[in-house]
């Protein structure tokens, strides 16, 4: 009867052959062969990674034709398995492909107070074109991302109407799109600001109304939503919309509310009725913003 270290010594034997002979195959690919002659090893150390090094060559052979990080066939998509030589053997890594060091490079800059997950995650390519009535909104859009891209001076929105019509979604696209390039834009749910601002008033108030009021780019989402107070339409939004109109810092308010629903809403408190403390606010708003109004389907049914 054999013993079993000399069956396992046949075995051994066995497998160094099937290596073998599957390297030798391998090396009728020129790209294989292109790869084991950088790695600068010995032939016994390529024959035992014969598998991992076929592998190799098959996911740079996916990148070469591949047209975009969405179309990757590779095993962990965006990135290569690649070779190399650490002491007296072969260490595989995950290497980037250009299309994931280019999105690596994108570090999107908006910051949301009180923004739901769906608006956080809004894409201009996403955006419902279906209703001709939301056409000039988007094409607005795309203009001031444009403009701005090449360093002209233009308008944001006063974007008012009909409630669930996508108001919001479309200025927080536009504001992602611009987050990709850089730009320090801030998206705020305003009457939950207004909250927060007065919760923290011993805190990071000072601090947190800085980094609202001195953002390049700010949305004031769903003005005209809040209980108004002297304290909120003078000492909030009043600091917010002056700052921002002797700087020239593009400015959006989405609403359900005209401008002129908007003045009346901001001129009765709970104290007293000012309206030219309330018509000072709108007439900044008219000098920041362009309005239009987006009448549309409910798009949150």
């Amino acid at each position: 009867m054999q013993k079993i270290s000399e069956m396992n010594k046949y075995k051994k034997k066995d497998l160094t052959l099937t290596l073998r002979k599957s390297f030798m195959l391998a090396l009728k690919d020129e790209k294989f062969v292109k790869l084991v002659n950088r790695l600068d090893v010995d032939e016994e150390t390529l024959i035992k990674y014969t598998t991992k090094l076929e592998n190799t060559v098959s996911e740079l052979n996916n990148c070469s034709g591949c047209k975009g990080i969405s179309h990757c066939k590779n095993r962990v998509t965006g990135y290569v398995s690649y070779p190399e030589k650490q002491n007296n053997g072969l260490v595989f890594s995950y290497i980037p492909c250009k299309y994931q060091k280019e999105l690596s490079k994108i570090k999107n800059t908006v910051t949301f107070f009180e923004t739901p997950k769906f608006l956080r995650e809004a894409k201009m390519k996403d955006l419902y074109l279906n209703d001709k009535r939301r056409i000039e909104v988007i094409k607005y859009a795309k203009k001031f991302i444009d403009s701005y891209k090449n360093g002209e001076k233009i308008k944001g929105l006063y974007l008012y109407g009909s409630f669930g019509s996508g108001k919001s979604y479309i200025i927080n696209a536009l504001l992602n799109e611009l987050g990709k390039e850089g730009v320090i834009c801030i998206s705020v749910y305003y009457p939950s600001l207004l909250k927060t601002l007065k919760e923290g008033f011993k805190t990071n108030y000072e601090e947190r109304l800085k980094e609202i009021t001195e953002c390049d780019v700010l949305l004031l989402d769903d003005i005209g939503a809040e209980n108004n107070t002297a304290w909120a339409r003078d000492e909030i939004l009043g600091t917010i919309l002056q700052y921002r109109m002797d700087n020239g810092l593009p400015t959006f308010f989405t609403s359900n509310l005209n401008l002129e629903e908007l003045e009346e809403h901001l001129k009765t408190t709970t104290t007293s009725t000012d309206k030219i403390k309330a018509r000072r606010i709108i007439e900044r708003i008219k000098q920041l913003t362009v309005p239009l109004e987006l009448v549309s389907e409910n798009l949150r049914k």
